[in-house]
């Protein structure tokens, strides 16, 4: 995938066409379209990159990952083996209560998935803010 079909697919995600990024970013027209056949340079790429708020490296094809604090494998791992500690703990035989005195176990099939796709959601929340206050700048890009 070029650097132009990563910038096409991200205009595509915002509904705005490459001549409407051009004209928002004040780069002359069609500079953009260049990048189909040469590999972006300088100000023109950090301009996109900050624009939609990815790394250059996503715009060059060096990575998958759009974003510094976007989720990994490993961070997904990681709140899997949290969650079930947490769903554990919620037990019938750890006596915490989860909702007026119920126990996990005493829910119904509905409210215990509710339950347990809020803690995932919160979990995963949290791991992607503390990646975007936590890292360090030297890291971020």
């Amino acid at each position: 995938m070029t650097a132009f079909d990563r910038l096409k697919k991200l205009c595509d995600e915002q509904g705005i066409s490459v001549n409407t990024l051009e004209e928002r970013l004040e780069i002359g027209k069609n500079s953009l379209y260049s990048w189909k056949k040469n590999t972006p340079k300088g100000t023109n790429l950090i301009k996109v990159a900050d624009f939609f708020d990815v790394s250059t490296d996503y715009l060059l094809g060096r990575t998958d990952k759009k974003r510094y604090y976007d989720l990994t494998e490993k961070d997904e791992k990681d709140i899997q083996k949290e969650l079930q500690k947490m769903i554990d703990g919620l037990s019938s035989n750890n006596g915490y209560a989860a909702f007026d005195g119920q126990t996990l176990d005493d829910l119904d099939e509905e409210d215990k998935e509710l339950l347990i796709s809020s803690m995932e959601n919160t979990l995963r929340l949290a791991k992607k803010l503390a990646k975007q206050k936590f890292t360090p700048k030297k890291y971020r890009n």
